[in-house]
């Protein structure tokens, strides 16, 4: 869609739709989906950063698990300190995304891309030769089907289709303003390809990081903030070098979270400057201020503004993460395939004629029911199954 009017998420239903639809409401959507976005995932992306400068000072020397963790609660509950590591990322991105999109975004992405695959490459490496790698790696990589029907089918497809949404920010208009600067050379079906075996590697290059070394050092392997910043900071609090390897590893987790944070934020910036005519330096202000303040919810939402939406212990950071990845990405997935592929939308032709530029894979006519029908009804039904499913109270 952004490849077919060189535009963003906002601009590119106003451009493509049938007179007379309203189909560019989504394009509003998509903007508040990158918003709200930002005003957790900046959070985030400080903590990562934070944990750089925790592990190099040797702030973890000593401490046992319990120690580890209340390293990480005592961060949640300083205010000031949440509230700097989160003004500095989003300070950095968009200052990166005035400099312009190829001498800012693009020349500073490929150079983190590349760090990143090095980084993720030596802590591999280090991994795997650690004592208890083996026990990991069969953890790991071994495929145990009474874990997959311990947790339900469902929910375990519920929580892969989930992360794919969320790692490709797929329904917001991310991959769009990305397409909007592909050139017409290749295939969209090829690129798309290419993301999503770049996006598996690295994921599975993170998991042959992590579950050698939990195993090694005989630390629970559990899921969300505290496997990241409990239990891997253990990890290499008790390994040989640890300053080093922890260092690394974090400045990995920056850059991989940077990479998304520098995406959307171009987005957002995109799209406010085609609905205002900005510049991008006076844009990248306005903007960068309006997720600073929106993302000020979930930076002092463990100590400040208080707010338990869901069960006992839930923050300001899982009632958006609840909005954005629960609703806005499988739901504005949805609207997308319909726009695309019908003919009260852009149209099956538009759609194809578009995704069959250029030299590489293409999509087939006989793929038409699968994206007409078989697609939506796929994200609907994980919609409705994720939404009847959440653990409300």
């Amino acid at each position: 869609v952004g490849r077919a009017s060189q535009k963003s998420a906002a601009r590119s239903f106003h451009v493509l739709e049938p007179a007379g639809t309203k189909w560019h409401l989504q394009g509003y959507a998509c903007m508040a989906g990158n918003y709200l976005l930002m005003m957790f995932y900046t959070t985030v992306g400080g903590w990562m950063a934070a944990y750089i400068f925790k592990t190099l000072t040797g702030e973890f020397k000593g401490l046992d698990s319990d120690g580890v963790a209340a390293v990480f609660n005592d961060m949640l509950a300083r205010p000031g300190y949440m509230t700097f590591w989160m003004v500095l990322v989003v300070l950095l991105s968009f200052f990166i995304c005035s400099l312009g999109l190829q001498k800012g975004v693009e020349r500073i992405t490929k150079a983190m891309m590349s760090c990143l695959f090095l980084i993720l490459l030596i802590l591999c490496i280090r991994s795997v030769t650690l004592p208890g790698a083996s026990e990991g790696l069969r953890f790991y990589l071994i495929p145990d089907f009474t874990r997959f029907t311990e947790n339900g089918v469902g929910n375990t497809i519920f929580a892969a289709m989930g992360q794919a949404f969320f790692t490709l920010s797929l329904g917001i208009g991310a991959m769009a303003i990305f397409g909007s600067y592909i050139g017409k050379d290749h295939t969209l079906t090829g690129e798309t390809i290419n993301i999503c075996l770049l996006d598996t590697l690295v994921a599975f290059l993170a998991g042959v990081i992590i579950f050698p070394a939990c195993f090694t050092f005989n630390l629970e392997v559990n899921a969300g903030p505290s496997l990241l910043f409990d239990t891997m900071a253990a990890v290499f609090n008790n390994m040989s070098g640890g300053r080093i390897w922890g260092s690394l590893f974090f400045l990995f987790m920056v850059f991989a979270a940077m990479s998304t944070v520098l995406g959307v934020c171009e987005n957002i910036l995109a799209m406010i400057r085609e609905l205002t005519g900005w510049s991008r330096p006076k844009g990248s202000v306005v903007c960068g201020t309006g997720v600073f303040l929106l993302a000020l919810t979930t930076a002092l939402g463990f100590s400040v503004f208080h707010f338990q939406p869901f069960a006992e212990g839930t923050t300001w950071l899982d009632f958006w993460d609840f909005i954005v990845s629960n609703n806005i990405l499988p739901l504005g997935s949805l609207i997308l395939a319909l726009f695309c592929c019908n003919k009260f939308g852009w149209g099956w032709d538009n759609f194809i004629k578009e995704s069959n530029t250029g030299k590489g894979l293409k999509v087939q006519k006989w793929m038409k029911p699968l994206f007409r029908f078989v697609l939506p009804i796929m994200i609907a039904f994980i919609y409705v199954y994720g939404m009847s499913t959440f653990n409300w109270r």
